[in-house]
C-alpha cells in the first residue's frame, strides 16, 4: 500500500522481504535449488505414486466426539456469530466516527487482519468467514423477521455464475489496497466496504447461501485457505484429515481459475511494485504511473490464469475428458502455492502491523482512552531484528507450497489421465509449477 506521508510514522506497510541484501543465499541459487526441489519432487511421486490416494467421500477419520460436540453445538455457532456482529460494529463505528488517520485502526483491521490474517487464521481453525461472517448473520436475522428462508433466497443459484462474483469482488479489492491512489483514505475505503455489505445482502437476499458460499470474496478466500487445514468436513461429520486430503475437496465450479489467479497475479504484483526497475520506470513516466500500474496487476493475474490454463490444457486427456475443463480442475492446486507465497510476503507485516493494530484498537478515537487494555503494549520487532531467519522462513515457505501444489496436480493428473499419459501428460503442469517458483522467488527478492 502506498502511505502518503501525512500519515503517522509508526505505520509501516512495505512487507516484502527487504530485498536480496537480507537473504543468507544468492537469487539465482535459491531459485535453482527450488527448481531442484519441484523435480524431484515430481520424480519421485511418478516412482512411487501411481494411483490417487484421495477421496472425499471416504478420506479423513471422525473428529473427537466431545470436540465435534462442541463445534456443532447450537451455541457455539451464535457465539460465533456475535463475535462477528461486535467485530462488524466495532469496525463500522471507528470506520464511521475515527479519523481519517492511519492512527485509526480501521485500516489495519481492513487490510492487515481481515485481508492478511484470514489465511493463517483458515489454515488453523478451517473457513472462520463462513462461521463469522456478518453479512450471513444479518441476512439470516432479516429473513427471521420476514419469515423467509436464509439459506435459500428467491431463486436457485445459476451454475454458469460459479465462483465468478468471487473474482471480480477479490479483483476489486486487490486493485483498492495495491493501485488506487487513495486507499489509505477512509471515505473511499468506507464507500467500498459499504457497496461490499450492500452486495453481499441483495445476493444473499436473492440466492441464499449458495450465493456466499460462491460469491462473497472474502468467504471464498478463507474456505479456499481452510483447504490446507486439518479440519474437514464428510457430509456433516466433522473429521481430521491430512492438508492435501482437504485440498481434493475443493469443489469444482466455473471460475475457481479466475479467483486463484487473482489471489497469486496480486501477491506477486505486490512484490513487482517495489522492485527498482518497477519504481524508475512509473517516477520517469509519473503521468502514466496510475495507467501502467492498473495493466500490470491485470497483466499478473491474466498472466496466471494463462500460465494454468496452458499447463492444464495440454496435458493428455482421455476420451470423455473436455481439455477446456482441465483448468478449473486442476486449479486448486494453485492454493498451496498462494498460502505459501502469503507466508513469504505478508509474515513481517502481519505480525509487526497486526500488533499496532490491535494496540490503536483500543484507542479507536485518538482521545487517550485504552478500552482493550492494549493501548500500553509496544510492538515486537524480534522477526525484523532476525533478517536471515526471517527471509529463510519466506523461501521455505514459496517452495513447500510449489511441492505441495506438484503433489496435489498428480494426484488429479493420475485420476483423470488415460495410463499412457500418465507421466509425459504431466509435464505441461510442472512447467507450469516452475515458471510460478522461478517468478515467485524472483519477484520476493526483487522487491
Amino acid at each position: 500500500m502506498n502511505v502518503p506521508g501525512r500519515y503517522s510514522d509508526h505505520w509501516v506497510l512495505a512487507h516484502g522481504i527487504g530485498g536480496a541484501k537480507d537473504l543468507p543465499l544468492p537469487t539465482e541459487l535459491a531459485i535453482a535449488g527450488a527448481v531442484a526441489a519441484l523435480t524431484v519432487s515430481f520424480t519421485v511421486l511418478v516412482v512411487a505414486w501411481r494411483e490417487p490416494r484421495y477421496d472425499a467421500a471416504t478420506s479423513g477419520r471422525p473428529a473427537p466426539a466431545w470436540l465435534a460436540g462442541v463445534v456443532d453445538s447450537t451455541a457455539f455457532r451464535v457465539a460465533l456469530r456475535a463475535v462477528g456482529m461486535l467485530l462488524f460494529v466495532y469496525t463500522a463505528w471507528v470506520a464511521v466516527f475515527g479519523e481519517d488517520l492511519l492512527t485509526n485502526p480501521f485500516f489495519g483491521m481492513f487490510y492487515v487482519l481481515l485481508w492478511v490474517g484470514l489465511v493463517p487464521a483458515s489454515v488453523l481453525l478451517g473457513p472462520v468467514w463462513k462461521a463469522v461472517s456478518p453479512v450471513r448473520t444479518i441476512n439470516l436475522l432479516f429473513a427471521r423477521l420476514t419469515g423467509g428462508d436464509a439459506s435459500r433466497g428467491l431463486w436457485e443459484y445459476p451454475r454458469r455464475l460459479g465462483y465468478w462474483p468471487a473474482a471480480v469482488g477479490l479483483l476489486a479489492f486487490v486493485w483498492l489496497e495495491l493501485v488506487y491512489p487513495h486507499s489509505t483514505e477512509l471515505g473511499p475505503v468506507r464507500l467500498w466496504c459499504a457497496v461490499y455489505v450492500a452486495a453481499m445482502l441483495l445476493g444473499g437476499a436473492l440466492w441464499g447461501d449458495d450465493f456466499y458460499e460462491r460469491g462473497d470474496p472474502f468467504e471464498v478466500y478463507s474456505t479456499l485457505s481452510s483447504k490446507l487445514s486439518v479440519w474437514g468436513r464428510r457430509g456433516d461429520l466433522l473429521v481430521v484429515r491430512s492438508p492435501l486430503a482437504n485440498l481434493d475437496t475443493v469443489v469444482v465450479r466455473p471460475g475457481l481459475v479466475a479467483v486463484v489467479a487473482v489471489l497469486f497475479g496480486s501477491t506477486a504484483y505486490d512484490s513487482f511494485q517495489d522492485s527498482q526497475p518497477w519504481v524508475r520506470l512509473t517516477n520517469d513516466h509519473l503521468e502514466y504511473a496510475q495507467l501502467l500500474n492498473h495493466a500490470a496487476l491485470l497483466g499478473f493475474c491474466v498472466g496466471v490464469g494463462l500460465i494454468l490454463a496452458a499447463g492444464s490444457m495440454l496435458t493428455g486427456v482421455g476420451p470423455e475428458q473436455s481439455r477446456r475443463a482441465l483448468p478449473d480442475l486442476f486449479a486448486h492446486s494453485v492454493v498451496p502455492i498462494i498460502v505459501g507465497y502469503v507466508v513469504a510476503h505478508y509474515l513481517s507485516y502481519l505480525v509487526e502491523t497486526g500488533q499496532d493494530t490491535i494496540i490503536k484498537m483500543s484507542d479507536p478515537m485518538g482521545d487517550g482512552s485504552n478500552l482493550l487494555g492494549t493501548g500500553d503494549w509496544k510492538v515486537n520487532f524480534w522477526l525484523s531484528y532476525h533478517p536471515t531467519l526471517l527471509a529463510t522462513t519466506k523461501v521455505v515457505a514459496v517452495v513447500v507450497g510449489h511441492i505441495l501444489g506438484v503433489v496435489a496436480a498428480h494426484d488429479r493428473a493420475i485420476r483423470l489421465l488415460p495410463k499412457r499419459h500418465q507421466v509425459t501428460g504431466q509435464l505441461s503442469m510442472l512447467v507450469a509449477m516452475i515458471v510460478f517458483t522461478a517468478g515467485g522467488l524472483y519477484l520476493l527478492f526483487a522487491a
